[in-house]
């Protein structure tokens, strides 16, 4: 069965840090470009952070650009979201998303399989 599981989300005040965790079962990650995603409450889904299969290409939103950092390590098939400096308004749902095809990296439906999300609340 094909998935893809985050964790690492919860409730951290205004200037700390969570990791986020992406891990594929099913399929060899190695393959595959993957895509940290964010929806929070009556917003649109919004692209985070981009990293291609090799890690050779990466890309961050402006409104996350120097705090967050993304990283993969393929052999255990995982895929990471270093979130530090985080801000009330980066609360949401976080997915994680992967595609082998080539689209701008934000495009929500470029990408193959989408795991369940995990909620980052940021408050004081």
């Amino acid at each position: 069965q094909v998935q893809l599981v985050e964790s690492g989300g919860g409730l951290v005040q205004p200037g700390g840090s969570l990791r986020l965790s992406c891990v594929a079962s099913g399929f060899t990650l190695d393959d595959y470009a993957i895509g940290w995603f964010r929806q929070a409450p009556g917003k649109e889904r919004e692209g985070v952070s981009y990293i291609s299969s090799r890690g050779g290409s990466i890309f961050y939103a402006a409104s996350v650009k120097g705090r967050f950092t993304i990283s993969r390590d393929n052999v255990k098939n995982m895929v990471y979201l270093q979130m530090n400096s985080l801000k009330p308004e980066d609360t949401a749902i976080y997915y994680c998303a992967a595609r082998r095809g080539a689209a701008p990296w934000g495009l929500l439906t470029s990408y193959d399989y989408w795991g369940q999300g995990t909620q980052v609340t940021v408050s004081s």
